[in-house]
């Protein structure tokens, strides 16, 4: 009989340590709410629809996951910032090729003095 009596002690004792240990967790940690399911096809990662400027992607944040981020949301944002880069670059060719052509072209006589 004591056996069984001191078993009943130590399950006890271990039943109210765990108890304080989630309690101690819960406080600490939170209720873990979650957040309403987005569509399948839908980013909670907000960037404008034209040109992405700077301060666009200073302010990105991204959803937290299990294990970091989500893989889908970031390869979503730095697909948009490749395209831009790659249209801001072609533009930025397109203005050195025409700078080059003008630079190229023979000055008139009469069009390089003040008149």
């Amino acid at each position: 009989m004591a056996k069984v009596g001191t078993a009943l002690i130590y399950l006890l004792s271990v039943a109210v340590v765990g108890a304080a240990v989630f309690g101690i967790a819960t406080v600490v940690f939170g209720r873990g709410e979650e957040l309403a399911p987005l569509p399948p096809t839908a980013t909670p990662t907000r960037l404008p629809v034209g040109r992405i400027t700077g301060p666009d992607v200073r302010g990105l944040r991204f959803p937290q996951a299990v294990r970091g981020y989500r893989m889908g949301d970031v390869d979503w944002v730095l697909s948009r910032l490749a395209a831009e880069l790659d249209r801001t670059a072609a533009e930025r060719d397109d203005l050195l090729d025409r700078i080059a052509a003008l630079e190229a072209e023979p000055v008139s006589a009469g069009e390089g003095e003040p008149g």
